[in-house]
């Protein structure tokens, strides 16, 4: 039987603080939930779906301080709101998801998931950790804190990420315990380091031993022998799948299956051939990354929901994956369903299978009537809460006198924050320059004279490229013949070839990254990017130099963002002042700026269907076969290694 909850929400396996509900006795709480004693609303003749039965039926939902007391008949009731049939889901969850992925910051990201449903996200903020280390997580765990929506933090366990690149910290296992009390923290984020899992890496043990109820998997390209190993580490989930079998060997194992569908990653209508009414209790839908323009336009799980269902799950089952799935993956008691002794979040709908939604309630309370003083002065603003300077400044850690981390809260105005994380040291147009080692084909002479010189047209060089593939974070481990011009190679047009570089921007040390990437579309410009997962250096592309340096100084300019140039002019510009990641400005404008910035990306030439800067930030993830480019070179990311430019 499930354990009513007492004071506040704390459950039975649940790590977290209630909402400051008065303590009732249990006898109470069950002559409420009989319709003996006055609840605080009725939702009459709601068509309740039922994800624990598999039912939808009409009724009456009974809800009190917070919490579902039941259905049936309730007529003593302060409120009483007529559904007129419509549809009642319980609030939709996203098991994987990081909230920097959308530029946003933690106010706007969850003011946007909730007016699409979803009221409770496990974030992992391993983004901002790899900036700012435990000064980024913590800024992340406050925000959640006085929010109107259930977050959840999974600590990063893998800052940084890899050898292969530079990250602006380093969290080992003890500094992540310093976090493991905070009731919001239920997980270790996705363990990317899975040949370190294998070779029994000692710090990465520790982290897996650390005192959290779910570890999160991340193994594209594991060999299904390993797969056996990595799952008896204690790792529970995995969401890097992109074909049926790949999803088959995680469910024959015992994994929960994360289908994704983010901007860059779409690989939920892929993955569905491998659910079936049987397995698909183990299966459950997240975003992971989603950037602003989808998550305005499309939606966030909702979506997912809408996609599943059109691809020909019922509509009952895909709720399933959106709420009670998700629950208990991460072992959220409390959630995931209506019905007595969950948490009364819940969404209602005009529409089911298009998922047409009307109203969203969070802890009993209406979205649509504005949630009221249940919410801390921060978030009554609900839509369009904006950071505070307050909070702006609130960030960094600091030593105390014994040694013990200090959180930002105790700082002072102009120490340490989140708004000077860009440095990039001495740097110059000069270093995006990639001198030919070797004398190129179609040369006349077999030397080439020091510092270049003006070669043949028809001259060329072997080069490996990494080739962009739609809706992927995977690439191909290509190589191409480029054009040498006075000694140095160039990006091709004619093969859809641009310049790539990868600069440090945390160290201030001036190491650059050089390489090329094909299938941008990119014609003319460039694109820079702070942000460039996981480790966040300064990404750029682009078709000349002299663009590519105005798009660079532009972004330090405003220590963090994205832009586009084209013919010595910034096209569009969206800074990015909290650690180079998140802006500061409500969703509709970061919206508006971005959507601009996409088309102007189109005029440039960039193709539809692939997200310019999205797609920039994925070139640098070394843990994604099969090519990549840090700042520290170029990475063949099947075997965790360099490799040469050259060939």
């Amino acid at each position: 039987m499930k354990p009513w909850p007492a004071e506040g929400i704390r459950t039975e396996g649940t790590k977290i603080e209630g909402a400051g509900q008065k303590k009732v006795s249990r006898r109470e709480k069950m002559r409420q939930a009989r319709g003996l004693e006055p609840i605080d609303l009725v939702l009459h003749r709601a068509r309740l779906v039922n994800v624990l039965s598999g039912e939808i039926y009409e009724t009456d939902i009974g809800i009190q301080d917070g919490f579902f007391v039941g259905t049936g008949e309730y007529r003593q009731a302060r409120e009483v709101r007529d559904l007129a049939g419509h549809y009642v889901v319980p609030g939709l969850i996203d098991g994987h998801v990081h909230i920097e992925s959308s530029h946003l910051c933690p106010e706007e990201f969850c003011a946007l998931l909730v007016a699409h449903g979803v009221t409770t996200a496990l974030v992992d903020p391993h983004e901002v950790a790899n900036v700012a280390g435990l000064a980024g997580i913590r800024y992340i765990l406050d925000r959640l804190a006085r929010l109107p929506f259930n977050g959840f933090v999974a600590l990063p366990s893998c800052v940084p990420a890899t050898e292969l690149e530079t990250s602006g910290a380093r969290l080992t296992a003890g500094d992540l315990a310093a976090l493991t009390d905070d009731p919001r923290v239920i997980g270790l984020g996705e363990v990317m380091d899975y040949p370190g899992v294998l070779a029994g890496k000692e710090d990465l043990v520790r982290k897996l031993e650390l005192p959290l109820r779910l570890r999160d998997g991340h193994a594209p390209g594991i060999r299904a022998q390993d797969l056996n190993a990595y799952y008896l580490a204690g790792i529970g989930t995995e969401h890097e799948c992109s074909t049926p079998e790949e999803a088959r060997e995680r469910l024959r194992r015992g994994f929960f299956l994360m289908l994704r569908e983010g901007s860059a990653a779409r690989n939920l209508l892929d993955l569905l051939p491998a659910v079936n009414p049987i397995n698909s209790n183990r299966c459950l839908l997240v975003t992971d990354d989603r950037n602003p323009l989808d998550l305005w336009r499309e939606g966030s799980i909702d979506h997912l929901i809408r996609l599943a269902v059109k691809a020909g799950v019922e509509p009952l089952q895909a709720v399933q994956m959106a709420t009670i799935n998700p629950a208990r993956a991460l072992g959220l008691e409390h959630l995931g369903a209506v019905a007595p002794g969950f948490q009364a979040d819940c969404v209602i709908l005009s529409d089911l299978e298009e998922f047409v939604i009307d109203d969203v309630f969070w802890r009993g309370k209406s979205r649509q009537e504005g949630l009221g003083a249940a919410f801390s002065a921060e978030a009554a603003a609900w839509s369009r809460p904006v950071l505070s300077v307050g909070a702006a400044a609130w960030a960094g850690v600091n030593p105390s006198k014994d040694g013990r981390q200090v959180t930002g809260q105790n700082l002072s105005r102009g120490e340490t924050d989140l708004s000077d994380t860009v440095h990039l040291g001495k740097w110059s147009r000069e270093r995006l320059q990639i001198r030919c080692p070797r004398v190129p084909r179609g040369s006349a002479t077999e030397t080439l004279r020091r510092g270049g010189r003006s070669c043949k047209a028809g001259e060329t060089v072997a080069v490996r490229v990494i080739g962009v593939k739609p809706h992927s974070l995977v690439t191909d481990h290509l190589c191409l013949d480029l054009p040498v011009r006075a000694g140095l190679v160039l990006p091709d047009v004619s093969q859809d070839v641009a310049k790539l570089a990868v600069l440090e921007r945390h160290q201030a040390s001036g190491r650059t990254g050089l390489g090329f990437v094909q299938g941008f579309g990119l014609a003319r410009g460039a694109l820079a990017s702070t942000v460039a997962h996981d480790s966040h250096n300064l990404v750029v592309a682009g078709m000349n130099d002299e663009d590519m340096e105005l798009a660079v100084s532009t972004v330090v300019a405003a220590q963090g963002g994205l832009c586009l140039t084209a013919g010595g002019r910034v096209l569009g510009h969206l800074p990015l002042p909290l650690a180079g990641l998140m802006s500061r400005e409500p969703a509709d404008k970061v919206v508006s700026i971005l959507e601009e910035m996409h088309i102007r990306a189109r005029e440039l030439g960039v193709r539809e269907g692939v997200d310019p800067f999205m797609t920039l930030a994925f070139l640098s993830l070394p843990v994604i076969p099969h090519l990549k480019l840090t700042d520290r070179g170029l990475v063949d990311g099947d075997k965790l290694s360099f490799v040469s430019l050259f060939p």
